[in-house]
């Protein structure tokens, strides 16, 4: 199985059949098919052969979708970069995979030719409808002007896409997944009845972001219908939803949270809506009984993983929200293992823990990744004894459900996406005031969890929470840098081994919170 074997069926049982929707553009799966295998073919004449990378910096479009397939009709690996990174950030990981082709859409032209002109010999390509800046071959060329070459038919084995995590020491790491990790994935959430054929879906999470990438992948098989909004902003949601008769969309908390209180959500016609899939972020059950209300009949379901994982390796059924299941507490879980997924809870030795017992979550599937691009100690670590340690602390229920609790890695999630401490502990290192620093997450009703520094300034110095805000900022994604700041005159507590005790920083934010980690 390939990324490219759901296009080729459906260009076959259903090509007449709406594929995208996107501004009012409309393409069929014979007319995407079409475009793909040319615009592959104009790939090639680019340089990208079996193997290199096509790198995307890009809004969401009908265009993302195609470049996906393209890439993988061509036989090269599709590298989707994240649109909220610096230009620092991006330029990085283009410069860590090396890729050939740089994809960018009118919102990232600019930013996307002054990274090119870094890398010698890369090219630029231009997917979006007006006409192409110079020095940039305009998307509608390679898919409607080249000749079309036959799909380089890849393997299951073969690498297919490289996906950015946030670096916890400068570079981030580049999960490397098959084409069979992606439709593993995919035939789990159809399995357990995510994204089927009857589904006209919303991508209104960014494309880039591999939770909306599992959903997209699952069409392609199922052949459900794909429509798009360039980026995430409650009013767009709900006009698309009654304009394009919306029945699924996946989103973080934070988006559930914004489109639920959103003023006008009672002036639109929202009763095509029949799933809301959620993922990647902390709920709280405030929010989740907001959006109970306010979409009468609409069922929500979880699904918990990581990058690593394809992504998703647990699922929490709508009817572990209500009734019986909720009067459980089930509704406070991730779910239990999809089809596909073994999961078990680890204690430092990597022996399993009792039923009830804290630990670290580990999971086994065909899902699990590759690897890390060019990481090999990295990816020997992560994938001890066959399973993919997470990072993730939980445990296990009598029944299979799993409690996600807290972070074995001192990873935050806020607003669905990924902070690594360490990263934003760097830059603060950087501020002469700073003699010690520890980031956390902290509860934030809006974000999930909130990114927080605990400073312990340097004697004689003084310095603002603002100017280490801002200072954080000129160094890293703005989502990264701590929104709240605690000034200390003395040390940070240690442990007996001279590590920062982060657990009792946490503790006086999360003891009262109802719960820790969606």
């Amino acid at each position: 199985m390939n990324l490219t074997h759901g296009l080729r069926r459906l260009a076959q049982i259903n090509r007449n059949g709406v594929a995208t929707g996107f501004e009012g553009r409309r393409r069929t799966w014979g007319e995407v098919a079409s475009r793909v295998a040319r615009a592959a073919g104009g790939l090639r004449a680019l340089g990208a052969d079996e193997g290199e990378r096509v790198a995307i910096l890009s809004l969401n479009s009908d265009l993302y979708l195609e470049a996906y397939l393209a890439a993988a009709w061509a036989g090269a690996v599709i590298v989707p970069l994240n649109v909220r990174w610096s230009a620092i950030e991006n330029r990085d990981a283009l410069e860590d995979c090396r890729a050939q082709v740089l994809i960018v859409d009118r919102a990232f032209a600019e930013l996307g030719a002054e990274i090119a002109a870094d890398f010698p010999g890369m090219a630029l390509v231009y997917a979006d409808a007006d006409a192409a800046p110079s020095g940039m071959t305009p998307w509608e060329t390679l898919a409607t002007a080249s000749d079309p070459i036959p799909d380089a038919m890849r393997k299951a084995s073969d690498l297919a896409g490289i996906f950015y995590t946030g670096g916890t020491t400068g570079r981030s790491k580049g999960v490397m997944l098959s084409h069979g990790n992606l439709t593993a994935n995919a035939f789990n959430a159809l399995a357990e009845g995510l994204f089927g054929a009857d589904c006209t879906y919303l991508h209104a999470a960014p494309m880039f972001h591999l939770a909306n990438g599992a959903a997209m992948v699952s069409l392609l098989l199922s052949g459900g219908s794909n429509r798009m909004i360039r980026a995430f902003a409650p009013e767009a949601v709900l006009k698309a939803i009654q304009d394009e008769k919306v029945t699924d969309v996946l989103l973080v908390p934070t988006m559930i949270q914004m489109l639920v209180d959103h003023p006008r959500a009672g002036d639109y016609d929202l009763s095509s809506l029949r799933r809301v899939a959620y993922g990647a972020s902390p709920i709280s059950e405030a929010v989740l009984d907001r959006a109970m209300k306010t979409l009468p009949g609409v069922e929500f379901a979880q699904a918990y993983g990581q990058t690593e994982l394809s992504p998703i390796a647990t699922v929490l059924h709508w009817k572990e929200h209500v009734g019986e299941g909720r009067a459980k507490g089930r509704h406070r879980s991730a779910g239990r293992a999809t089809l596909g997924a073994e999961v078990r809870i680890v204690d430092p030795d990597d022996d399993p823990v009792p039923t009830g017992t804290v630990g670290e979550i580990c999971v086994r599937g065909d899902i699990v990744m590759m690897g890390y691009w060019e990481r090999p100690e990295e990816t020997a670590a992560a994938l001890r004894g066959g399973w993919m340690h997470t990072g993730d602390g939980g445990y296990l229920d009598e029944d299979g459900f799993v409690y996600v609790v807290d972070r074995v890695k001192d990873m935050i999630i806020t607003g669905g996406e990924n902070v690594y401490s360490v990263e934003v502990e760097n830059a603060l290192a950087l501020h002469p005031a700073v003699a010690q620093a520890a980031v956390i997450g902290i509860p934030h009703e809006h974000w999930g969890e909130q990114v927080h520094a605990v400073v312990h300034v340097a004697a004689g110095v003084e310095v603002s929470e603002t100017e280490l805000i801002e200072h954080c900022r000129a160094r890293i994604a703005h989502y990264k840098a701590p929104r709240s700041v605690e000034l200390r005159a003395e040390p940070l507590p240690l442990s007996g081994a001279g590590k920062i005790l982060k657990r009792d920083l946490r503790a006086p934010w999360w003891d009262k919170a109802q719960r820790n980690v969606g």
